[in-house]
């Protein structure tokens, strides 16, 4: 079975996120440590909460280069909601600079009348790289669950893997590109849908030639 490290830097709920890698047929290990992240075979950086302290949290473990060696080698990696928005440079909800990973910034929604900010809830991702395997047999437009007030927009517009609309902004969803995935909702939240997505990385993972051994 893939064995897939699951970074803990104390900014989200990593249980969900270990239960739908099991379910994919995965071995998740929940790690800050370097040499466990070196080891495995796919990489997932979940997050939940605000800018600042993530990567705040992040550099304190010294977990910035593992990170970005673990990018650099060709493994799979898969960043979930702040996972995704601390690969970019830097955040309108912050003053810490992101990873800069991805170039781009994260920005908050604009107010609109009528429209909530957070963005919360069920709403339908537009895949803008339908091929992606990270999406492979999902129906068209999948439902999947958002919390979030800041979105990424990354400055190459070609990473863009998918987009969502909320209100009159649409706004990127997830990003794709070469072995860096990252998506603005929770699939392990996400019902049959991100479970799918979860599997699809997974499979990812296990057809990867082995860099460990």
């Amino acid at each position: 079975m893939a064995v897939i490290a699951v970074i803990d830097y104390d900014m989200g709920n990593l249980h969900s996120v270990c239960k739908g890698l099991e379910n994919a047929g995965a071995t998740p290990v929940v790690t800050d440590s370097a040499s466990e992240i070196a080891r495995a075979e796919g990489i997932v950086l979940p997050g939940v909460g605000a800018f600042d302290p993530a990567v705040d949290h992040l550099r304190s473990r010294q977990l910035e280069e593992p990170i970005r060696a673990a990018i650099a080698s060709g493994k799979p990696f898969l960043g979930i909601c702040l996972g995704l928005q601390i690969l970019f440079e830097s955040s309108e909800e912050g003053r810490e600079p992101g990873l800069g990973i991805v170039p781009g910034t994260v920005k908050r929604f604009r107010s609109e009348p009528g429209m909530t900010i957070p963005h919360m809830g069920w709403n339908q991702l537009q895949l803008t790289q339908p091929a992606s395997p990270l999406w492979q047999d999902l129906p068209a437009d999948p439902w999947v669950y958002f919390v979030h007030s800041y979105y990424v927009e990354p400055r190459d517009p070609q990473v863009r893997a998918a987009t969502v609309s909320h209100g009159n902004q649409t706004v990127t969803a997830a990003i794709a590109r070469d072995n860096l995935m990252a998506v603005q909702f929770h699939p392990e939240k996400s019902s049959d849908a991100g479970l799918k997505i979860l599997a699809n990385f997974v499979q990812m993972v296990s057809r990867q030639p082995s860099l460990t051994r």
